[in-house]
């Protein structure tokens, strides 16, 4: 016959790195996480202004600092988008309408896909592929921004 022993022990309670002076709305919470996360992520908000975004997230999307992305609307704050082709040429605007951040935002639901980024101003920089899967974010019911987690591939 088995035999089969218990002990009760103290609740592990794992503690946050999310500062306790976080907003009241869904965004202002996820802004604050955002803001600290060793992954990368990006937040933006229903305008497709970037709300918050990781250090690591910067490095991989060839943004430079957080604080110089933060504001400003996503596709205008430094972010260069190229196609897969071998030309590697700019992504159209209606090209960009279907990224994964923006995809979720005006749809309402998960998107991913691939996203082919290069550091702005500089042709000669090596480009990064990188998995991009996007969550709407929502306040009462409605979307109120996306957040967007990213994979190097």
């Amino acid at each position: 016959m088995a035999h089969v022993e218990l002990s009760l022990s103290e609740v592990f309670a794992p503690t946050s790195r999310t500062p306790p002076e976080q907003e009241s709305d869904n965004v202002g919470q996820w802004s604050a996480t955002v803001s600290h996360a060793d992954e990368p992520c990006l937040l933006i908000d229903a305008e497709t202004r970037v709300v918050a975004i990781s250090a690591s997230g910067c490095r991989l999307l060839c943004l430079g600092a957080p604080e110089d992305v933060v504001g400003l609307p996503l596709l205008k704050g430094g972010l260069r988008l190229l196609d897969f082709t071998a030309a590697r040429g700019e992504l159209t605007e209606q090209e960009t309408d279907k990224i994964p951040p923006l995809l979720a935002l005006h749809s309402g639901r998960l998107a991913r896909g691939l996203l082919r980024v290069q550091a702005a101003g500089d042709d000669n920089a090596p480009d990064a592929t990188v998995d991009a899967i996007s969550t709407p974010v929502l306040t009462d019911g409605d979307v109120a921004g996306s957040l967007t987690f990213f994979s190097q591939v």
